[in-house]
């Protein structure tokens, strides 16, 4: 058992790093409704004006429709792409595995400017004209990443007896992947694609090397942030962005969380022959365990 000292030691040091890193998030909650442009402390006054001037504000309007269609079409393909490539590594053995591993993991492994440079270059030495789909190809790279260590993480975690189980009753490659390992790996996948999702919506460093003239939320807010006067509004943008990333946030810390539930709800399938026998293979597979 721990002594107290070192109980309270545990403590303090979790309460001082949950201070250090939500206490300047909390100032930017307050600083969106301060009336004045500077931000001083303490605030003589509050005010919604800033709210307002950020709803009217085009470009913001602009920016916020380029992030969200990036992050859904860059999460998508990562979720497809990550998803195959991780089955492939799980699977099977082939010259290169692990190598294939070190290079799907390279991308988000290395700084971010090293990334974009190297994504800049590309797209300058292809004649490439800079837009939405370039940002696309360069948040694809990091988004495989994080939808590929979900899915293969969960992959490891699940037991191998519930495919061999099903396909010695005789089911397919289709009806197992679709009524035993789907079942086993869907929050894992949910949990990925959330994450690529609140990933490519901040991301400023790769965006600013293949997005041209094309604008962002996050390049919205670096843009402005240098200007006194637009920076109460760029507190308001900062608020909204803080939200939106939360729940996908924290529906996937949730889901990943839960990785006994996806071996739970692997559902036995309705029909006879072959489907009642795929239905049958996790109960010999949990007995087995």
């Amino acid at each position: 058992m721990e002594s107290r000292f070192a109980r309270a030691m545990i403590i303090f040091g979790s309460i001082f790093t949950m201070l250090f890193l939500y206490v300047p998030l909390a100032l930017v909650f307050v600083y969106a409704f301060n009336n004045k442009i500077g931000q001083k402390w303490p605030i003589d006054s509050f005010t919604t004006k800033y709210w307002a001037q950020a709803w009217h504000n085009s470009d913001l309007h602009s920016a916020l429709a380029n992030s969200l269609v990036i992050a859904l079409v860059a999460t998508v393909i990562a979720l497809i792409l990550g998803s195959c490539s991780a089955f492939a590594v799980h699977r099977f053995r082939f010259f290169g595995r692990n190598s294939v591993s070190l290079f799907l993991l390279l991308p988000i492994a290395l700084p971010g400017i090293v990334t974009g440079i190297a994504l800049n270059a590309s797209i300058n030495n292809f004649g490439i004209t800079f837009s939405l789909y370039t940002i696309m190809i360069g948040h694809i790279t990091f988004c495989i990443v994080v939808v590929y260590n979900n899915v293969i993480a969960r992959l490891r975690r699940t037991p191998t007896s519930l495919i061999e189980a099903s396909q010695d009753l005789g089911a397919g490659g289709w009806q197992t992947f679709k009524y035993v390992t789907f079942p086993a790996i869907r929050t894992a996948v949910v949990a990925g694609a959330l994450l690529a999702f609140a990933l490519s919506f901040d991301e400023i460093v790769v965006t600013n090397f293949t997005s041209g003239a094309e604008l962002t939320i996050p390049k919205f807010i670096y843009n402005n942030v240098r200007l006194p006067r637009n920076r109460p509004i760029v507190n308001v943008v900062a608020v909204i962005v803080i939200i939106v990333m939360f729940i996908p946030v924290y529906i996937a810390q949730r889901l990943a969380g839960g990785g006994g539930e996806g071996l739970a709800s692997v559902r036995a399938p309705s029909g006879t022959g072959t489907g009642e026998a795929i239905g049958e293979a996790p109960d010999i597979a949990e007995t087995a365990l």
